[in-house]
């Protein structure tokens, strides 16, 4: 099968992998029927996570084509779509909500490397969620977005306990932080304020929900933030980007007592202990437990409730991919989905 491999930062090929076939009796074969870049697939990309000859690609969706004789709760045919970490959803963690720290979680990035013509996944009952049908083609990229950057974005709104009556700050405007407006729309947040300085990317988040745009970064984001909220701060914090500046200026932009959802993949990242300490805030985020959320998610896309399938601003067949990763890599598109 043809699959993509970043053999070194920035080197990015189609090529020939072998297909996968059951080794566990809870796996399952499905052949991808869309994927699509990810912001964090850019960290190899760009030199800052090691990469040698590994297979990319977390997000995807597709149809059983087999599967292992231990799985019931997917068969061939289903439409399927899948969390970007693997999970057994049975032991005691997942049971809590938290699958993404599953003590057989693994990570289809680097691994399985979804961003290919068919894929195996292990734990097929406890990671992969069927849709009530075959999807209309409309509804395809919407449920692509569901199996990380909107369970991500869904995530980290709930981790900041956004909600009615609370005023929202999200910084990052890539494919999460716009899906975190999404999401804190629909849970009823009274002002979304998003971080943004891409025109493109501010109609977006206005479309999300999104009531106010700021565009200064750092210590002049946060001085406007507070300038916006009567000097007290927002009630909820969604910080989608990961380096030193956006996750100081998210614990900046909290207001005491308030919340604080970080998922952004951050390196390098240093909270100095005695400003966490003095800010007073609650915090929560990591790797987001998407397939707690999937369900729900795939039921409102269903019903046309929610639209995040206009995250993706480009289309490429899988044989362009390094096109796509050069694209946003470049920020010349926000998230780019791949047709294998």
């Amino acid at each position: 099968m043809r699959g993509v491999v970043m053999h070194t930062p920035g080197d990015v090929r189609v090529e020939e992998r072998d297909d996968p076939r059951i080794v566990e009796p809870t796996d399952a074969i499905i052949r991808v029927t869309s994927t699509c870049i990810c912001g964090s697939d850019l960290w190899p990309y760009r030199g800052v996570e090691p990469v040698e000859h590994t297979p990319m690609g977390h997000e995807y969706v597709g149809v059983v084509e087999e599967a292992g004789s231990e799985v019931r709760n997917v068969k061939v045919g289903d439409f399927v779509v899948g969390s970007f970490v693997i999970s057994d959803n049975t032991c005691e963690i997942c049971q809590a909500g938290f699958q993404s720290k599953c003590v057989n979680a693994r990570m289809v990035a680097g691994t399985i490397g979804t961003q290919a013509e068919r894929a195996r996944i292990p734990f097929a009952d406890g990671t992969l969620v069927p849709t009530p049908g075959r999807p209309d083609p409309d509804l395809v990229p919407s449920l692509l977005a569901a199996s990380d950057v909107l369970g991500t974005g869904w995530f980290a709104s709930v981790a900041a306990e956004a909600g009615p009556g609370k005023t929202v700050a999200v910084v990052g405007d890539g494919a999460v932080g716009l899906m975190a407006i999404l999401a804190a729309r629909h849970l009823g947040a009274e002002r979304i304020i998003a971080f943004s300085r891409h025109p493109e990317r501010q109609k977006l988040a206005r479309y999300y929900g999104a009531t106010d745009i700021v565009e200064e970064r750092g210590d002049e984001g946060v001085a406007r933030i507070k300038e916006l909220t009567g000097g007290l701060g927002a009630h909820s914090v969604v910080e989608a980007v990961g380096t030193q500046e956006s996750f100081m200026q998210a614990v900046g932009a909290t207001r005491g007592g308030g919340h604080l959802g970080y998922v952004g993949v951050n390196y390098d990242v240093a909270i100095p202990g005695i400003e966490l300490f003095f800010a007073g805030i609650h915090t929560l985020g990591g790797p987001a437990p998407v397939r707690r959320f999937l369900p729900e998610l795939i039921q409102l896309i269903w019903d046309r409730t929610i639209d995040p399938g206009k995250v993706f601003d480009l289309t490429l067949p899988l044989d362009q991919a390094a096109e796509g990763y050069q694209a946003m890599d470049e920020r010349r598109a926000t998230k780019v989905l791949l047709q294998p």
